[in-house]
């Protein structure tokens, strides 16, 4: 038998010889193919023996290091118009345009603000504490300040007070004040006789810590040394910015809570308030949150995170004074946008629709979806802090109400407690903030523990029971009156999250849970829906509140 590389180069030296067209577009390659000694060529069957193309002795092939296989031949260049046109990029120059403000704002200014917004939504109350926050993770507000805005009389005995939950960047503006009178967030559910009523509770609503809207935050000056604080700023929980409410409802003389009422991130801590204060709370509302984050949301959350601080202006936190990060900005709330809606709602709203069909195709905004995600980012990229944005998103990630989480947070506060007793906070802190990346990426694992299957398939997160990890770590609102809600349509928050939280409750005793779900016939606006929909939502929690 002859070896099998020979009848390989022979096969190949047929072949470009019937081809010279392809013999020219291999380069090299070819050249070395058609120096195979003519004996080598006659061990091709009878049927594809080719004369040999030179009869003297090959020559030297000439050593090549990093040979290179040409697979098409560049055509000579020509001067004169291009074939087609350029294409125009709106998108781009709106952005660019943007930077070059920015930038002459920032060399226009005779002090260090640089064009950094303020990010006020307008006039607040300001509790400021001088006592320090300590961190479930570690880290420490030695002092900081909480944005409120109240409706409503507070009664004699302080007991019809009602604390609003935001959302992620939500200001402390859920209703309009003397103060500021634009509309809030909440506008048509707060008010005499509305969801919150006013004639008969007392609501407040915060900034919680972390944001930018009056508290303190990434933005904010540390009195350490003056400075903003940037990414120096400590990473937080849903649970830290609970007790950082919580010491604002000491200062006002409120013992306990008529209720706790939130929606989204509002809903998460809402139910965060009735674990780490059960005897300071009385009803518990959490509409469209959960009480553990999931890896989808996490996900998503870390892609807005990833492409914000891919953006150079981020400069890894310290843009103060500079111009911010407003193009990773832009692209983080139009992701987000996506995950607040529906397809439902889009596919009615907007459709296959472009926003001017008379043009050709383009690649920048075109199609009315993609106008409406470019608007949306527009509005967003200059009104919230970018590193807000980061803790604050990353706080929610971190939630977690199953009893060994709360065990892990626990067993940290106690060593952080006695770190600073003993003067040795600094050290503890700088060991808390290191990070290694593990050195290989996650690699799919053969029969993974916690892995559902059943018949080949995985089973759905909405067939199966609350982990008994979870229902421990809600036992302690089995006494409480607690209303959850969800939104079949909703992507962000599933509404099998606001089922296992209910289903959970029930689990650890509690004969007092309604659960009420939303159908996409009832609602296709998605996540969304909890500022929308006052007759559904606002009226579930007018209701439970009676």
């Amino acid at each position: 038998m002859k070896p099998r590389g020979r009848m390989t180069a022979g096969l190949r030296h047929a072949s470009a010889a019937a081809n010279p067209t392809r013999a020219l577009c291999t380069g090299n390659a070819a050249a070395i193919r058609l120096s195979v000694p003519s004996a080598a060529v006659n061990t091709a069957p009878p049927m594809l023996r080719q004369r040999p193309l030179v009869s003297a002795a090959p020559l030297p092939i000439p050593a090549q290091p990093n040979p290179q296989r040409h697979l098409h031949t560049q055509p000579p260049r020509r001067s004169g118009p291009a074939s087609n046109p350029a294409m125009a990029f709106p998108c781009l120059d709106a952005l660019e345009t943007r930077s070059a403000n920015l930038k002459k704002e920032a060399r226009s200014r005779s002090d260090a603000s640089g064009p950094e917004p303020s990010y006020t939504a307008g006039a607040t109350q300001v509790y400021h504490c001088h006592d320090p926050l300590l961190l479930d993770w570690g880290g420490v507000l030695r002092e900081f300040d909480i944005a409120y805005e109240a409706w409503g009389e507070m009664n004699a005995d302080k007991s019809n007070v009602i604390l609003l939950h935001t959302g992620l960047s939500a200001s402390s503006h859920a209703h309009s004040t003397p103060e500021n009178t634009q509309p809030g967030w909440w506008e048509k559910f707060i008010g005499p006789g509305l969801s919150l009523d006013t004639d008969k509770y007392h609501i407040i609503c915060t900034n919680v810590v972390g944001g930018c809207y009056g508290s303190t935050g990434p933005s904010s000056i540390d009195p350490a040394d003056g400075q903003r604080y940037a990414t120096r700023f400590p990473i937080l929980t849903m649970e830290d910015m609970v007790r950082a409410q919580f010491r604002l409802l000491d200062s006002l003389g409120v013992a306990r809570l008529y209720a706790s009422v939130g929606s989204s991130m509002g809903g998460m801590q809402s139910l965060a308030a009735g674990i780490l204060f059960p005897e300071r709370v009385g009803r518990i509302v959490s509409i469209s949150g959960c009480a553990r984050s999931h890896p989808y949301s996490i996900a998503m959350r870390h892609t807005q995170r990833q492409v914000l601080m891919m953006d150079p202006s981020w400069n890894r936190g310290f843009y103060y004074g500079g111009v911010p990060p407003h193009a990773g900005m832009k692209l983080a709330r139009e992701i987000a946008t996506v995950t607040y809606r529906s397809g439902p709602e889009w596919e009615q709203r907007f459709g296959r629709r472009r926003a001017d069909p008379s043009k050709p195709p383009a690649l920048c905004p075109d199609f009315l979806i993609e106008t409406y995600l470019d608007h949306a980012g527009e509005k967003f990229c200059l009104t919230y802090d970018p590193n807000s944005l980061l803790y604050v998103s990353k706080a929610m990630d971190l939630f977690d109400l199953g009893r060994e989480s709360q065990q892990a947070a626990a067993a940290r506060r106690t060593e952080s407690q006695q770190s600073l007793r003993d003067g040795v906070y600094e050290s503890a802190v700088d060991s808390a903030c290191s990070l290694t990346l593990p050195d290989k990426p996650y690699e799919e694992q053969e029969d993974a523990e916690g892995a559902e299957e059943s018949d080949g398939e995985t089973v759905s997160s909405s067939t199966l029971r609350p982990p008994v990890d979870l229902i421990t770590g809600l036992s302690p609102l089995r006494d409480h009156p607690v209303l959850v809600m969800g939104v079949a349509s909703d992507i962000l928050f599933p509404a099998w999250q606001q089922r296992e939280v209910a289903e959970a409750l029930r689990s650890a005793g509690s004969r007092n849970v309604a659960h009420y779900e939303l159908s996409e016939e009832q609602s296709m606006f998605g996540h969304d829906t909890f500022l929308l929909d006052v007759k559904n939502v606002g009226g579930a929690v007018k209701n439970f509140l009676r």
